[in-house]
């Protein structure tokens, strides 16, 4: 199936849910730049009657009034956040605070119609929970009880808004988090997660004479979410360029820039350095650059591309010295990647991660200053601060300044929920075999807002549409996968109802 740039998005089905996200789309929404999407929200609101409550945080509830006769069930909450992790393709012409997104009607590798934006996030992360939430309020024929639609913000940058929820601002003490992306399962459970820096001052000096200069670039490589995909052993382009850089002779290599990824919660996909040796350095890093590209690309990332590149060294700003550049290099070498632990019960769940995500080098008054950024995740609170302690020794054996926190907490799984229960039931008679029933190794709001409305007050369950790629330009969500989670939501509610 070839792509239909023509068909808007909002014709296919169902129209509600597709129209809704059509919509949302169009809204400028980067983590911490809610307030064009928070408008949306608003004037949505208003265009249906319903009333919108905030509190100090930026959390938006929207009141619906139940279905005619189902007016005495409990308050079900439907939830989402508004913002979108914001990355692109290299050469992509996007300007995410005032551009709205480009859709597009396409077809995976199998055949599949999907939608996907053009070079850039989709924002099905979490624009299509939203969608879904939003037609279910406002679609004829859907029955449901009361429902609150709890809309968070800077979600993908640390839940900052869910941590300070008013407590007052839920009535609900049922929710389901529209934040999951796999059709086929039910979510009670996610990981914590725990931000780390570790940062430098370098002085710089001029550059020596006869001296050669030259960019080394990582680029094409998959990324994707820092927890989700984090199994997957995809490419870091930060540590394949220091295995690049770790090539040339230690003693004469200068650091003059390092800059790579762009968030913590994404798998960095592109990184380059600018770095000054012996005038025949080119030579040694392509060397590396070819052997590293190829052992990347038989690995799985076949799209990856490490190029050298020849730079005039009269034009560069002074460098960092050699020791310096040894010890960052060594540094980014062993910060750990990856899975670190298995939930021991559950073959094949990830309990504990760790993500060297971010590195830039800014200067300032004769200084390089150098900041690694990584995002540790746990099931396991204990495990989860072990992480941070071990990437705190690394610094500190490294001469780093080391900041850690941002900690949020978990949400631990309870087979005995009540809405558990309905929800596997429903999917049962709906599809003839029961939901996976699992906990994901990413940052769902659960664990905040449950921690913040009462610890074990909150009856809470997640699900949504197969999403593929999200907090990469790689991002799609399945034509079908929406079809099938709007049906099953609306017959969620509609058995709430009558409860």
């Amino acid at each position: 199936m070839a792509a239909n740039p023509g068909i808007p998005v909002e014709s296919l089905e169902p129209v509600p849910v597709w129209r809704f996200f059509a919509e949302l789309s169009a809204v400028p929404r980067p983590s911490k730049h809610e307030e064009k999407a928070r408008a949306y929200i608003r004037q949505t609101a208003a265009k249906y009657g319903f009333t919108v409550r905030e509190d100090a945080a930026g959390n938006l509830v929207v009141d619906v009034p139940a279905t005619p006769g189902c007016e005495n069930a409990p308050v079900t909450v439907l939830q989402g956040h508004l913002d979108m992790v914001c990355e692109k393709n290299a050469g992509t012409q996007h300007d995410f605070m005032n551009d709205p997104l480009r859709l597009r009607i396409d077809a995976d590798e199998k055949g599949a119609q999907i939608v996907r934006a053009d070079g850039t996030t989709l924002g099905a992360d979490n624009g299509m929970g939203l969608a879904l939430a939003f037609a279910a309020a406002t679609t004829p024929g859907v029955v449901h009880g009361p429902l609150e639609l709890l809309c968070t913000s800077d979600e993908e940058m640390g839940m900052t808004s869910a941590k300070a929820l008013d407590p007052a601002l839920l009535r609900g003490r049922r929710m389901i988090n529209l934040d999951s992306e796999e059709d086929n399962a039910v979510y009670i459970g996610c990981a914590g997660g725990r931000d780390t820096s570790l940062s430098w001052e370098f002085k710089t000096a001029p550059l020596p004479n006869r001296t050669a200069a030259c960019r080394v670039t990582v680029s094409g490589l998959r990324g994707g979410h820092s927890g989700v995909d984090i199994h997957l052993n995809r490419g870091n382009a930060i540590k394949l360029l220091a295995r690049v850089l770790r090539a040339a002779d230690p003693q004469r290599l200068r650091l003059v820039e390092i800059a790579g990824g762009s968030k913590r919660n994404v798998i960095p996909r592109e990184a380059s350095a600018v770095v000054v040796g012996p005038l025949r350095i080119a030579e040694t890093l392509s060397r590396a650059a070819a052997e590293i590209q190829a052992e990347a690309q038989q690995a799985g990332e076949t799209g990856c591309t490490i190029r050298v590149e020849d730079t005039p060294a009269a034009d560069l700003p002074a460098a960092i010295g050699p020791g310096d550049t040894q010890r960052l290099l060594v540094t980014l070498t062993g910060l750990p990647h990856g899975v670190l632990a298995i939930v021991p019960d559950i073959p094949g769940l990830v309990q504990t991660s760790n993500s060297t995500s971010t590195i830039e080098s800014p200067r300032a008054e004769g200084k390089l200053r150098v900041t690694i950024g990584c995002l540790s995740r746990s099931s396991s609170l204990p495990e989860l601060r072990t992480v941070a302690r071990q990437l705190a020794a690394v610094g500190e054996l490294a001469g780093a300044t080391v900041e850690s926190g941002n900690e949020y907490p978990g949400w631990q799984p309870n087979l005995n929920s009540p809405l558990l229960a309905t929800c596997r039931r429903i999917y049962e008679q709906l599809y003839g075999a029961a939901p996976i029933v699992a906990a994901i190794h990413a940052g769902l709001e659960c664990g905040l807002l449950g921690e913040r409305v009462g610890t074990g007050t909150l009856d809470m369950v997640s699900f949504g549409p197969h999403i593929v790629g999200a907090h990469s330009p790689d991002e799609r969500v399945y034509v079908a996968s929406v079809q099938k989670v709007w049906q099953y939501l609306q017959a969620v509610l509609a058995e709430l109802a009558r409860a």
